[in-house]
């Protein structure tokens, strides 16, 4: 036989079937007080002469029977007390409301049951009972007395005579459940002591209520940065805006409830942007472009460059490449530009190219292309075959002034463009650079020509035209590179080595790797520059790596023509600074896996400091090849889907034969 709440009914006469019995729970102590205070009755209290105290033995204690327990319980009057004042509380949800008196029916439950175990059972005693006791057995009468006052119903409660008499009131209400929870405390030390009682699960009667939504802690969810799994940013970003914004500020993030502590309104920020704040009162100053130094908020000053150069050096890559004036351009040009030591790319790439192919426009495309999308064409120019582009990082080029650009003709007649120099200039932040591209008299013993050639270049190359000269007590009108902070010249010298061919091609047979010193010995350029007859004031990076002229096209040969040119160094890379220290050469070497030219790429990296700036200067503000980059990023995607189907093809039509 069951109640309507699903619990055994047991019969025979039991202390805890009675009112003082139904109360053990208390949610029916607090449903017995609720009915006594609309009574309008006087109040008693239940007490006990000689309360069982925990002290007690157990056989003692369970020889008492209901007939002497009601012997020695009184009535006592009182005067009745003002009823308390209610206890102000959050307005909870009928479902809230079910799932605390489920939790206060577990807890009373998990009471009753062995404290070293963690969970509760409905018939836990009932199968604890079945073990053998330590001190004494329990009768089936108690055995009964407990399993009803764990399982009674609010029904059964009332039902009693002494509950409608006077168990109503909430005191007796306290003292029945004091009662009862002083046998549970003696079973619990005396009957159980002997052995632990084997638990079955207890299944909630409905599906346990929905966690709340922000339940995450402030310090783990700003380390994951609100990812997409987070519910409440996801939930409340859907109903609430469908879209969020960049510009919302958290005053209007709390007032719409889209979130509702400090630490989801921080997770919330850095999912807006990842670049740094910008305070009103720094936008509010009219430090930009106002010329001063070191402002604060200036965008050439130093604040600015600390977060994008916290060591203030930048990585460049200067190439230079006689292409001998083939159409045909490299298939791949990955091991020219991006070389695999070291592992990251440049900050700015300069390219100069002397006798260059025809459609200079294709092979800007062919550099944007293997670039790809984190770089822009700053500037390019072109004096006859002589090109020269500049690709920059497309975050910096806020950080560049306008670029400028100026030629010069060596050879006599000045129409024939195939012989002379080409100088880009421009600032970044405040430091002022330059860089030449020259092709310089060809012929083995032409040194003074060379010389010359290089003379005319620093005399003619009129720059800086409207970019101020960042240190002008230290130029000279008669020499360029004293009017810039950094120089880099690089091209085809045309500057040979003086020995014969069989000498020269016994010491490449000798050391075949890196030791080419012995070359350098007979060098027309470090000579030259030993003397400072050239170069005044240019350093070189040492040489370890084969002579880039003159090869067979396609081949790794040195020529093998009836002219059997001696191979030489003639495509050099050199710098200088007006500072010292300023620059350091990170990588010398060569492309030899480019073989469309007589000539090998040569290509040089160097780490070279930056100085904040002025903000007076004439900006580029953003201006790139818009278009090249476009087209170049097209072809890109383009030409990785042909290989990715071409790969696919391959697997497909490929046969496997079994021998």
């Amino acid at each position: 036989m069951s109640t309507p709440n699903g619990f055994p009914q047991h019969s025979g006469a039991c202390v805890t079937q009675s009112t003082e019995g139904g109360a053990v729970q208390d949610l029916h102590a607090k449903k017995a007080g609720k009915a006594a205070k609309k009574e309008a009755g006087g109040n008693g209290v239940l007490t006990f002469e000689d309360p069982p105290s925990v002290g007690t033995s157990l056989n003692e204690t369970l020889k008492l029977l209901p007939d002497e327990l009601k012997a020695n319980m009184k009535i006592k009057s009182v005067t009745p007390r003002p009823p308390r004042k209610p206890r102000l509380e959050r307005a909870a949800s009928l479902d809230e409301k079910s799932w605390r008196r489920w939790r206060r029916f577990r807890t009373s439950q998990e009471s009753l049951t062995d404290p070293n175990e963690t969970s509760s059972s409905n018939g836990s005693l009932q199968e604890a009972s079945l073990s053998p006791p330590v001190r004494g057995r329990v009768s089936p009468c108690h055995r009964c007395c407990q399993q009803n006052s764990l399982h009674s119903s609010p029904d059964a409660s009332e039902a009693s005579p002494m509950g409608k008499s006077r168990g109503g009131t909430s005191d007796l209400g306290k003292r029945a459940s004091e009662i009862s929870s002083a046998f549970g405390g003696l079973l619990r030390g005396k009957a159980f002591a002997g052995g632990k009682p084997r638990l079955s699960q207890i299944m909630p009667a409905r599906p346990l209520p929905p966690m709340e939504l922000n339940v995450a802690s402030h310090t783990l969810r700003t380390a994951n940065r609100i990812d997409s799994d987070c519910m409440d940013y996801r939930h409340y970003s859907q109903h609430k805006f469908g879209r969020v914004s960049g510009s919302l500020s958290d005053t209007r993030l709390h007032g719409n409830g889209m979130v509702y502590d400090n630490c989801s309104t921080d997770s919330m920020k850095s999912t807006f942007s990842l670049l740094n704040p910008i305070r009103s009162k720094d936008v509010r100053s009219r430090s930009y472009l106002e010329g001063s130094l070191l402002a604060n908020g200036a965008l050439l000053g130093a604040e600015e460059l600390s977060k994008y150069f916290p060591d203030r050096n930048i990585g460049i890559f200067v190439a230079t490449w006689n292409m001998q004036g083939q159409k045909e351009l490299p298939v791949n040009l990955d091991d020219f530009l991006l070389p695999t030591d070291p592992d990251y790319a440049q900050d700015m790439y300069v390219i100069g190219v002397q006798e260059g192919c025809p459609d200079r426009r294709e092979w800007e495309i062919r550099l944007q292309e293997t670039l790809g999308p984190h770089y822009v064409m700053l500037y390019s120019a072109a004096h006859g075959v002589l090109y020269m582009s500049v690709f920059i990082r497309r975050d910096l080029i806020w950080f560049c002034s306008e670029v400028e650009y100026a030629t010069v003709t060596t050879r006599i007649v000045s129409q024939i463009k195939t012989k002379g120099a080409l100088g880009i200039c421009f600032t970044f932040f405040g430091t002022s650079f330059l860089f030449i591209t020259s092709h310089f008299t060809s012929g083995d013993s032409k040194v003074n020509e060379r010389k010359l050639d290089y003379n005319k270049t620093i005399q003619a190359l009129t720059l800086p035209k409207n970019v101020p000269d960042t240190n002008p007590y230290r130029s000279s009108s008669s020499d360029v590179t004293t009017r810039f902070d950094e120089v880099f010249w690089f091209g085809d010298f045309n500057f040979r080595l003086n020995k014969d061919r069989e000498t020269v091609d016994s010491i490449l047979n000798q050391n075949p790797e890196t030791d080419v010193s012995k070359l350098l010995v007979y060098d027309q350029l470090t000579s030259e520059m030993s003397r400072g007859s050239i170069f005044k004031g240019f350093q070189e990076a040492d040489i370890h790596f084969r002579p880039s002229y003159k090869f067979d096209i396609g081949k790794d040969s040195y020529d093998t023509t009836s002219k059997q040119r001696t191979p030489s160094y003639t495509d050099r890379v050199v710098y200088r600074s007006r500072y010292r220290d300023d620059i350091h050469a990170v990588k010398y070497s060569s492309c030899p896996v480019i073989k469309t030219s007589d000539h090998r790429p040569v290509f040089a990296l160097f780490r070279v400091k930056v100085r904040p700036g002025r903000d007076n200067i004439p900006l580029a503000a953003g201006q790139f090849d818009r278009d090249l980059y476009l087209i170049g990023i097209k072809r890109r995607i383009t030409r990785e889907l042909q290989k990715r189907q071409e790969q696919k093809d391959q697997k497909s039509s490929s046969v496997c034969s079994i021998s």
